[in-house]
């Protein structure tokens, strides 16, 4: 790989290099299937990287007129957000058509910098600190004009700027590459569970003889035992299953006193009692303490493995009855506590099957797994990239 030379002067506020311009003028309600491509601020931190020329959502040319423009080179910040840490995430617009950006976006035109570069430098670990720092508020937290004004960023002349943008936009290619790969085997996955499982429904017409119809309750029952001070303290998250709580990326909120925690053993299953109308469940490979918020369930092996209940809990119309049975009067307070969760009825299929199909489901998740392992270490290898590259740390 070609050095580049790091030019040494000082940092720069981003007041000293454009103008600031609001986003407006789009809500959910005014996407469309096609028309003009446009940027909604929550789209910064699902959909895009740090720099896009295309867009994927979009709105009527009405609705277009009341937004506000976009030019080539823009940089589109997020000016909400729900955490300090991603507050003001920015893209930077390479695009060259008509394009819109909505509400709670900040826009910065007219910087003279190479768009790509500066997208990368306002994203890197420096940057995000600056922003974390400077963003107000708890539950949604919020950045302005005023505050981004103050971050500070290290330029290197333009023509350093382009080689270094060269140089990320590779290790950017090979991540969307793989990523693409990422949701191709996904969207296998999800066909192929929705195939095996879509039958287990009540619903579902023509059930084998072979497959009995039985309630959770008779597959499952509720461990309400306490752990020990001694045992890990584990959570249950949505993509990852049951893991160290130290492996989750958000603040600790647990109690002191965790003598009230749950105990959850290896093979059984646990479940947000919240949000299981959300599928948040996994099959636990370790032994720990879970929150009391957590409800957990032992299968009988006899009759159902777990390995398949932990894919059949994230089967669609499973989690459909999961919402159906959750008792609360809005998504804030529905719960699925184990009495109701016990009178769910499902077609369950004979072991050697359940064997069969979890062992395929097994095989997806694996290669999953291992496409999303080689995607962070592309991202953590791009990330040490452009500390040298954006600090000026690289030897000559």
């Amino acid at each position: 790989m070609e050095k580049v030379p790091i030019h040494r002067e000082g940092r720069i506020c981003l007041s000293d290099l454009g103008k600031f311009i609001k986003g407006r003028g789009i809500t959910r309600a005014d996407l469309v299937q096609s028309g003009i491509p446009c940027l909604r601020y929550g789209d910064l931190y699902t959909t895009y990287g740090d720099v896009t020329d295309e867009l994927t959502s979009f709105v009527s040319e009405d609705t277009a007129r009341r937004a506000t423009q976009l030019h080539h080179g823009d940089i589109i910040f997020a000016s909400s957000g729900e955490t300090a840490g991603e507050i003001g995430k920015s893209v930077a617009w390479l695009g060259n058509g008509t394009a819109v950006a909505g509400g709670d976006t900040i826009i910065l035109r007219g910087h003279g910098q190479d768009p790509t570069f500066l997208a990368h430098a306002l994203n890197a670990d420096d940057a995000v600190r600056q922003k974390s720092r400077l963003g107000k508020g708890h539950s949604v937290v919020h950045i302005h004009e005023a505050e981004l004004a103050r971050v500070s960023v290290f330029l290197p002349p333009v023509s350093e700027q382009r080689k270094i943008g060269e140089i990320l936009r590779t290790w950017d290619e090979a991540t969307e590459k793989l990523e693409a790969l990422r949701q191709a085997k996904t969207v296998q996955y999800r066909l192929v569970s929705q195939g095996f499982f879509d039958p287990c429904h009540p619903s579902s017409p023509g059930h084998p003889r072979t497959w009995l119809e039985v309630e959770l309750g008779d597959l499952f029952r509720e461990r309400i035992q306490t752990g020990n001070s001694w045992d890990t303290l584990l959570s249950i998250t949505m993509s990852e299953g049951v893991i160290d709580r130290n492996e989750v990326d958000r603040k600790d909120t647990s109690t002191k006193d965790k003598s009230r925690y749950k105990l959850i053993l290896r093979g059984d299953l646990g479940y947000n009692t919240m949000r299981m109308w959300q599928g948040v469940s996994g099959l636990s490979a370790l032994r720990g303490i879970v929150s009391p918020a957590y409800t957990v369930v032992t299968p009988d092996q006899s009759k159902i493995i777990a390995r398949y209940a932990s894919h059949l809990f994230k089967a669609r119309r499973m989690v459909f009855d999961f919402q159906r049975y959750s008792q609360g009067l809005t998504s804030d307070t529905w719960n699925l506590k184990f009495p109701a969760f016990s009178k769910i009825r499902i077609f369950l299929p004979p072991i050697k099957l359940q064997e069969k199909q979890a062992d395929l489901l097994d095989a997806f998740k694996d290669e999953i797994k291992c496409v999303d392992k080689e995607v962070r270490a592309l991202k953590n290898q791009k990330r040490g990239l452009i500390q040298i590259l954006l600090n000026g740390n690289n030897s000559r």
